[in-house]
């Protein structure tokens, strides 16, 4: 059970983090997407034959897409989550190329139903902020929590963000699962597990 002061917490910073990525410049995220996907191929190691997970950017979220293409291009798995409901994990479908992508609710896009479901090696996550002891803040609807939960093995879990969200401490509670390293544009940081 949520601790209500702890939930209240994070709504004011959900507020706050919201407000901050909103003030980012087009051209400045733009930048920003370009140089994460160069670190994130950089620094973050993985085996060609690994599923990465990856999201389908919403609003003012950081572009994912330059690394999707990347992968895809050079034959990686990736996989797309798609929302099945309020208290579901969320489905993971492979993104396979050529295929085209589908509305999936909340502005995203995903494969479609018929997509095969592949278990990550590596989630590429979307957040509001990060901390530095690798506390990520979500949007508060506990997708990636259950569908973390849900799952054989705990894959890497990378935060995708700009430098701006990250926050001087987010309260962690037992159900959320820390990253286990956060790539901005101005750098990656490992939390607990060295790649």
């Amino acid at each position: 059970m949520a601790d209500p002061q702890i939930e209240e917490t994070k709504a004011a910073l959900r507020k706050q983090a919201h407000d901050t990525r909103a003030a980012l410049s087009q051209q400045d995220r733009a930048e920003a997407s370009r140089q994460v996907a160069n670190l994130f191929f950089e620094d973050i190691a993985f085996a060609p034959d690994d599923v990465i997970a990856g999201y389908w950017r919403i609003r003012d979220e950081l572009d994912c897409q330059p690394i999707l293409v990347r992968l895809m291009d050079s034959g990686q798995r990736v996989v797309l989550p798609v929302v099945q409901g309020d208290e579901e994990p969320l489905d993971l479908r492979v993104w396979e190329a050529d295929q085209p992508l589908y509305e999936a609710g909340f502005g995203t896009l995903a494969p479609s139903d018929l997509a095969p479901r592949a278990v990550p090696d590596i989630v590429l996550m979307p957040l509001l902020g990060f901390d530095s002891e690798g506390t990520r803040l979500g949007y508060g609807g506990g997708y990636y929590d259950r569908t973390l939960a849900s799952l054989d093995k705990k894959p890497l879990l990378v935060g995708l963000a700009f430098a701006a969200q990250e926050l001087p401490f987010i309260p962690r509670e037992d159900h959320d699962v820390p990253l286990d390293a956060v790539v901005t544009e101005t750098g990656v940081r490992f939390f607990g597990r060295a790649e």
